[in-house]
């Protein structure tokens, strides 16, 4: 399978023309496409893709030991099964987003290494005008489109957050970002510092650790993490019977799905009691001396905060050999050999790691217009997470913050082709959404309530987020097991939407 460009038109031809047109070739972007070849058969569509090949931040992101954090049975796609370990590595994704490239003929559709800049909607057109450029040649390239269909993602990924901690110029090693991991990096016989707590220093500690002279995590704070084999009893087993993958697939998903929904209910209604239990499997790993009470008890509830799996339990093993260890504390200031904490301890280094998380990039920073004005997202207000009053023809794919990204693209892939041939069944070129004349005493509110989800890269960018009500069809609820069910019930005739 070719991942090479396609697009090879003079820049001066007329601009060409497609019926949808996907932003982004990451886990969203290739289900999408597939949503579109399958169920909307006719309905011509490309793949406009940044980077030079597939995969998003399974192609981005490059640190070491670099892997999923939720389990593939439900990170991979309902239609194709997931046959590997549940905690897979980013080749791995990487592979089977190939597969089902290749597999469909979606390759054909995709195009690489363009950058779009800016997106124009036109209402006495019915149209989008997509412009961008192409990073191998130059060329501004000119789409029009009918529908826009966002599978960016939601930050940038060239480019992490990086607090502005003081003296650190002043540093002599390498001060590197988990995001923009420089390649060949040798860190062997090396002291390294990660800086960070969250699913990403939990993967780059383990990784690094044995190669290292020694790696420390200095964490301002604690996070959760949830432990166990990388492996799904139940799908061994049918394995063994010589169950159909497919079946095996479906069945482990949903058996995932149920005890996510229950472990997620509990941490809201006990959460004292769930941490308990967390603890307790911290602490039969790390033995009874081990300070887990500084180290690893988090101040707020579970799932206030993502909770990454450790597969095996890795990350604290290598805390139990000694090759690692952790140091919660705050940074006074860097210099010239390590790092100053407020407590008076410093931390020598060879390598810093700055596993500080990202900062959001709202609609791939991409300049829009309506009708000529500015768009300001901010300001509107959601329905369901996906679509935005006053833009018309587009859809937005953002995930789950305590489940897989990917169920929530297959369902907003099923919804969208509805949509699409909902408007062909009733001659309309133009959809949005509004606020119906019952919800005009609704309370606006932000994207989420930080009681209910509060990480740092959302609270530092909740400003350039888009509104919420306080009704289920204008929020994003973040709670598949009832929209998978709410979203085949979407009546597409509801005052909502609004067809020209």
């Amino acid at each position: 399978m070719s991942e090479a460009a396609t697009l090879e038109r003079p820049s001066s031809q007329p601009a060409e023309h497609v019926d949808v047109l996907i932003v982004g070739a990451g886990i969203s972007g290739v289900g999408g496409a597939y949503h579109l070849k399958t169920q909307c058969p006719g309905t011509s569509f490309t793949v406009l893709e940044t980077e030079e090949t597939y995969g998003g931040t399974w192609w981005t992101h490059k640190y070491p030991g670099i892997r999923s954090d939720s389990d593939l049975h439900t990170f991979g796609y309902r239609f194709k099964p997931w046959t590997g370990t549940p905690i897979a590595t980013a080749e791995e994704i990487r592979k089977y987003m190939g597969d089902v490239i290749e597999e469909n003929g979606l390759d054909r559709h995709i195009r690489y290494n363009h950058r779009i800049h800016s997106a124009h909607w036109s209402s006495a057109d019915n149209l989008w005008t997509i412009e961008a450029t192409r990073r191998d040649t130059g060329e501004t390239v000119t789409i029009t489109a009918g529908f826009l269909w966002m599978c960016q993602g939601y930050y940038r990924h060239g480019q992490g957050y990086m607090p502005d901690w003081a003296g650190k110029e002043r540093f002599r090693g390498q001060l590197v970002h988990s995001e923009s991991w420089p390649e060949g990096l040798d860190y062997a016989g090396k002291r390294v510092l990660v800086i960070g707590s969250g699913a990403s220093a939990a993967t780059i500690v383990p990784a690094m650790a044995g190669k290292a002279a020694h790696v420390t995590m200095l964490q301002r704070s604690p996070t959760y993490f949830r432990t166990g084999r990388n492996a799904i009893e139940l799908a061994e087993e049918l394995r063994k019977l010589q169950v159909d993958e497919t079946w095996i697939h479906e069945i482990v998903r949903r058996k995932i799905l149920l005890e996510q929904t229950v472990f997620t209910e509990r941490c809201f209604n006990e959460p004292d009691a769930v941490k308990a239990e967390m603890l307790a499997n911290l602490r039969s790993i790390l033995g009874p001396d081990y300070d887990i009470g500084t180290h690893f008890t988090p101040s707020y509830r579970p799932w206030r905060q993502r909770i990454a799996f450790v597969p095996d339990a890795d990350l604290f093993q290598a805390v139990a050999r000694g090759e690692a260890s952790v140091v919660t504390d705050e940074i006074e200031h860097f210099d010239e050999t390590g790092i100053q904490l407020k407590s008076g301890q410093h931390l020598e280094a060879d390598i810093i790691v700055a596993a500080t998380g990202f900062d959001l990039n709202v609609l791939g920073d991409i300049a829009f217009e309506i009708d000529g004005k500015p768009l300001a997202f901010h300001e509107t207000v959601t329905y369901r997470g996906m679509m935005f009053t006053g833009i018309p023809n587009m859809a937005w794919v953002f995930g789950y913050f305590r489940a897989s990204w990917t169920l929530r693209a297959d369902l907003v892939g099923d919804f969208v082709c509805r949509l699409l041939k909902h408007m062909e069944a009733k001659g309309a070129r133009r959809v949005e959404v509004a606020l119906r004349p019952e919800d005009k005493d609704m309370p606006i509110l932000p994207w989420i309530d930080p009681e209910n989800f509060n990480p740092g890269y959302l609270m530092r960018g909740m400003h350039l987020l888009p509104k919420r009500g306080d009704k289920p069809e204008w929020q994003h609820t973040q709670d598949y097991w009832s929209e998978k069910d709410a979203f085949a019930a979407i009546d597409l005739d509801d005052a909502a939407f609004v067809y020209r």
